[in-house]
């Protein structure tokens, strides 16, 4: 059934919040629209109750609307995807804390080509981020291979780049931060400590990688490869 109560209510709204993020950095995103829903359980066994849900765009509109066709196989390689796309979705998934993620195997992700390009490498556009360091829920657990101990911990799940296509995706970053900052803080349905819970998890992102050595580090020699 469907969890309820004010601790799931407000995971719901840190992942809608997750996508609206995504949303201003990438076309090539999931909209979402928020629902407030009324539940009423028919065999009268539960109390009836409202919370908020949110809808995701169906795949097939999200495609037609980035002039694109949806890809469900085969598999492909992640590097055998479109490489700028990709780096982004690597570096916002570190940035939200989510390793939940993988592309050979469809693993909450979607693949799409250009309706004038069926050979192309696919534009890779993920979903489904409940499990991500923003959301910090309580049965999301760390991935044993990770040697993560927390959910919060950042991995880059990403492959490695050259210093200048990394840059040039963070600069996508920084161009938005204002425009993150003022979607989250502006964001009344959670609690101004959440808020600000998610805003602290961020900025620790931001001045990780305005420090070079770090970017390096992380996105080159620790990279998969």
């Amino acid at each position: 059934g469907c969890d309820k109560g004010p601790i799931f209510e407000r995971l719901v709204l840190k992942e809608y919040l997750v996508y609206k993020i995504y949303n201003l950095l990438t076309d090539m995103s999931f909209r979402v629209s928020l629902l407030y829903v009324n539940y009423q359980d028919t065999r009268e066994k539960i109390k009836s109750y409202s919370q908020y849900g949110f809808l995701i765009e169906d795949v097939d509109d999200m495609a037609k609307r980035n002039k694109c066709f949806e890809v469900d196989k085969p598999a492909f390689n992640t590097e055998k995807t479109d490489r700028q796309q990709t780096t982004l979705v690597s570096i916002f998934q570190y940035m939200i804390g989510n390793t939940d993620w993988a592309v050979p195997n469809y693993h909450n992700i979607k693949l799409m080509r250009p309706v004038t390009d069926s050979f192309s490498f696919p534009y890779v556009v993920p979903y489904d981020f409940d499990f991500c360091g923003i959301v910090d829920a309580k049965y999301a657990t760390p991935q044993e291979e990770l040697g993560t101990s927390s959910v919060k911990e950042r991995v880059y799940r990403g492959f490695g780049r050259n210093m200048a296509e990394l840059q040039s995706t963070l600069d996508i970053f920084r161009e938005k931060r204002a425009e993150i900052e003022k979607l989250v803080m502006g964001f009344e349905l959670l609690d101004l400590r959440y808020r600000e819970e998610i805003m602290d998890y961020l900025d620790e992102f931001y001045k990780d990688i305005g420090n070079k050595n770090f970017v390096e580090e992380v996105f080159i020699r620790n990279a998969r490869a």
